[in-house]
């Protein structure tokens, strides 16, 4: 076993404050840093900005370089027939012509959202519903020219014409849990992060959308317990691992003959498309297909009116495509972009129109993380990648001739957004013990034009405070494996003592929690407990490559778990941790892991802690589940060996499972399955459920009652 410990010094604060970390002050948020200053939107010229201010009662265009206000586009005070307040969000057609604001926002699942939206003319200075109808609204979505709006109502799509002030409804057979035209179903969304399948042409005479028919996928229920005597029922459509998904087809309506037609997209009858967009050119749509399997995606150029398609890019792997990169396939006159795996780690890719391999952008034994831009004028491209360490992330751009530039200039996490000519950028930085600053920068001369956030409020409030820094280590497993690690010791640390020791983890697939960001949370309570916190990233994280990333498939929670146990039993050979006292806790994935290391740990850890875990990859969902092990009839061994539920005797310690009643992803179901099976294995545990709660567990009182009872397990029994 071998370890180094190496102290993270970025920004580390002087240590010499007196007050102690309160449970109380970490989940009502007094320690979290401010990660953004308002939504700051590039207007077309690249030279300025719209957002809305802090009361939400106007929209105001201001100078990048500056920062100074130069127009105020929308006022709820002065614009006619205005009848609310205040707003939550909205957007600006291509023209400047027509402004949609957004009212009464209503969360549906994870990222979509239904709301009263009102078009506001600018010219006339008027305020207007967008429908007709009392109905709220989904994914509004101008066209090109300004001139039209489309938007779904109760599953079907309609089009607002302004020039006319009419709409006409293009599709009439959406119904709840059936048919899907335009929005996504509940997969669809939590698995491919898209929650908008409809495309205008450039030329605004087409609109192109899925449809999805979810009818033959299994139909989920969940008790709503609320205020009442009797509870009621959420019904909605949830395929597990193996069962039928939504099937899916391309249409596209032609504004000028008023017809609509089902385009024939070459795929499997069961395949995904996760995303659908045009090109430059009118008449090529842009299809993306993955197979069930997601092993292969191909895109294809189809023609709406004529139906033809044309394979354009494929991309196939041993394992998987992550889908996530669909979104870095953005076109230009002069091409397309994507970022792939094709050379074993994540990288960009130019291609001609026409699909032909114009050069690999980005090379070296490192991931790019995000694809931020290409700026086809000076031929170069934008990106944020972890080239100097999987822990830091940087941002770069990189000339046609390879020629590089690193534009970021402190060491830790950053996160650009580049304004639409590419002159100027936002940056986010973060170090562990640095809360986040938030700068404008201009992008030629490389300079800090202002800062935006520096968060010094929140940092003065850290110096009060008696506590240790994270420190950042790698542990090397019986393996072989080098693992990056952190680690919060206690404040008055005596390395002749003895300390428990609590890892904290999530371990998902390209997931990472070592990372050189800030954060202030339950882990320092904890510390100031005399707990040591752990973190490490095993087999399975991300910006290490794709043969670490992926060395999990068809086998996800093996490796994960075994990580864990392996580091936590490598941690136990250092002279000041008691390794007979040790817990794991986690949530969601990280819940899973949990369960999994107790199964596979024959007694490493005393405890354990899971909140809303998987137990079993047969009860989750199709996408996700697939993506990583198949389906059960293709990989049943897999499924068997990674399933906590069916080896519920092989678990050791302490456990402590919670989950919400009304959690949409992990169902609650999966934790009631664990449960029983731990009581046929005559394994004692507790519970502890949250009536009504979601994935995330929270509201009111909830999220301070929730630590508490997991920071009293552990100091009860660890």
């Amino acid at each position: 076993m071998a370890m180094m410990l190496a102290v993270c010094s970025a920004g580390v604060f002087a240590q010499n404050g007196t007050k102690p970390v309160e449970l109380k002050e970490i989940t009502d948020g007094v320690y979290r840093q401010v990660t953004n200053v308002g939504e700051m939107r590039s207007l077309p010229d690249g030279e300025h900005y719209t957002a809305m201010n802090p009361q939400r009662t106007m929209i105001v265009k201001y100078a990048y370089r500056t920062g100074t206000p130069v127009d105020t586009l929308f006022n709820v005070s002065t614009a006619r027939e205005c009848g609310f307040t205040s707003f939550d969000n909205y957007d600006i057609s291509s023209t400047g012509h027509h402004i949609l604001i957004y009212c009464d926002v209503e969360s549906i699942y994870r990222r979509s959202t239904k709301a009263t939206v009102y078009d506001y003319d600018v010219r006339r200075n008027y305020v207007k519903p967008l429908s007709d109808s009392k109905t709220k609204q989904m994914i509004p979505t101008f066209s090109p020219d300004g001139r039209m709006c489309a938007y779904v109502a109760d599953n079907n799509i309609w089009i607002r014409k302004f020039d006319y002030d009419t709409e006409i409804q293009i599709t009439k057979d959406g119904e709840l849990n059936k048919v899907l035209n335009g929005v996504t179903d509940w997969v669809y969304e939590e698995e491919f992060a898209v929650t908008n399948l409809m495309a205008w042409s450039p030329d605004s005479e087409i609109l192109a959308f899925v449809r999805s028919d979810e009818s033959e996928v299994p139909e989920f229920s969940m008790q709503m317990y609320g205020d009442g005597t009797y509870p009621s029922y959420y019904k909605y459509k949830y395929p597990n691992a193996g069962e039928r998904n939504s099937t899916v087809s391309v249409m596209a309506y032609n504004l000028s003959s008023k017809d609509t037609k089902k385009l024939d997209v070459p795929m499997d009858a069961d395949g995904y498309v996760p995303r659908i967009t045009f090109t430059t050119d009118p008449s090529q749509l842009a299809v993306m297909t993955l197979n069930r399997q997601q092993n292969r995606m191909n895109m294809y150029y189809v023609n709406p009116k004529s139906g033809v398609s044309k394979l354009i890019l494929k991309d196939e792997n041993k394992c998987y495509v992550d889908s996530e990169w669909l979104s870095s396939i953005r076109f230009y006159k002069s091409g397309f972009t994507y970022v792939s795996e094709q050379d074993g780690y994540s990288h960009i890719y130019l291609y001609s129109p026409t699909g032909v391999l114009l050069r690999q952008v980005t090379k070296g034994n490192w991931d790019v993380t995000r694809l931020l831009g290409y700026d086809e004028a000076t031929k170069t491209t934008y990106y944020e990648s972890a080239e100097e360490s999987p822990m830091r992330r940087s941002v770069y751009k990189i000339d046609a001739k390879g020629n590089k530039t690193k534009l970021s200039t402190k060491e830790g996490t950053n996160s650009a957004t580049f304004s639409t000519n590419f002159a100027y950028y936002v940056n986010r930085y973060s170090a562990a013990n640095t809360p986040m600053q938030i700068t404008v920068n201009e992008t030629k001369k490389n300079r800090v034009l202002r800062t935006l956030q520096d968060n010094a409020a929140l940092t003065k409030k850290l110096s009060a405070l008696s506590y240790s820094p994270k420190e950042f280590f790698t542990v090397t497993t019986a393996s072989g494996y080098e693992l990056n690690a952190w680690m919060i010791k206690p404040k008055n640390f005596d390395a002749n003592k003895k300390y428990p020791v609590m890892m904290t983890q999530y371990s998902g697939p390209n997931s990472q929690q070592v990372l050189d960001s800030f954060g202030f949370g339950w882990e320092y309570y904890l510390a100031e407990k005399g707990i040591l916190v752990v973190c490490v990233d095993g087999r399975g994280t991300g910006a290490r490559g794709e043969a670490f990333r992926k060395c999990t498939y068809m086998k996800m929670g093996l490796l994960e778990s075994q990580d864990q146990v392996e580091a936590a039993q490598a941690l136990g050979k250092l002279p000041y941790v008691d390794k007979d006292r040790m817990a794991i806790w986690g949530w969601s994935f990280g819940g899973y892991n949990t369960l999994m290391a107790l199964t596979v740990g024959k007694g490493t850890f005393k405890v354990g802690i899971a909140v809303a875990p998987p137990t079993d990859w047969r009860y989750y969902d199709t996408v996700y589940t697939e993506r990583f092990m198949r389906t059960p009839k293709e990989n049943a061994q897999g499924y068997a060996e990674t399933s906590p539920l069916l080896r519920a005797k092989e678990m050791q310690g302490k456990l402590l499972l919670i989950h919400g009643s009304a959690d949409d992803n992990v169902h609650f179901l999966q934790s009631l399955q664990y449960a029983e099976a731990l009581v046929q294995a005559n394994k004692q545990f507790d519970m502890h459920l949250y009536k009504d709660r979601n994935h995330g567990i929270y509201g009111g009182n909830t999220s301070f009652h929730l630590y508490t009872k997991m920071s009293n397990y552990l100091f009860e029994n660890l």
